[in-house]
């Protein structure tokens, strides 16, 4: 019994991390039901991106911009569902839009692999690779399904995110994106 006890109190020390002070990222103690680790109010944690056209981004340096992250993959096919309507909604809307970005994110999946997932789903906004998925794993459990969509205010903070593809949420996500574009820098 004891043995149990420390067992589970080791598992929940392992994937408890406490909130940091002022500003600073906060890391959830338990998944949500969707695998998130990442919530609303959040600030967004850093990375650095290679996109498919070599060009390497640090989200960081995107600060003042309004940013959505697609996590995505060429074998989900509700990807392949929901990626023609991010194409046509956000991205040929806000693309010219000096304070907007949008960065797909590919997970665990080969540049060639990419290339021609883009293609088949005629998509022109960014792509960059997750070798290992090891950006994914820092919004979601690891092995937590696709699709996923996070938005960014100007400040970096994580103010939407979806999962899967229906019509009403991602009408929620292109409403999200309009109003936080609408706001004074």
């Amino acid at each position: 019994m004891k043995k149990q006890f420390f067992m589970v109190l080791l598992m929940l020390l392992t994937i408890s991390v406490s909130a940091q002070e002022s500003g600073k990222r906060k890391v959830a103690t338990m998944p949500d039901e969707n695998g998130y680790i990442v919530f609303e109010g959040d600030q967004c944690p850093d990375f650095t991106i290679k996109l498919t056209d070599g060009q390497e981004v640090t989200l960081s340096s995107l600060k003042g911009k309004v940013v959505m992250l697609q996590f995505t993959a060429s074998w989900c096919g509700v990807c392949r569902k929901e990626m023609p309507f991010i194409e046509s909604d956000i991205w040929q809307k806000h693309k010219d839009n000096a304070d907007f970005a949008l960065i797909a994110i590919d997970r665990n999946e080969p540049l060639e692999t990419v290339l021609r997932f883009a293609e088949a789903t005629k998509i022109t906004y960014p792509i960059g690779l997750d070798p290992g998925a090891d950006i994914f794993a820092m919004f979601a459990i690891r092995d937590a399904g696709i699709t996923r969509n996070v938005l960014l205010d100007r400040t970096g903070k994580i103010i939407k995110r979806t999962r899967l593809y229906n019509e009403k949420e991602f009408a929620s996500l292109v409403k999200a994106i309009e109003e936080e574009l609408g706001k004074d820098k």
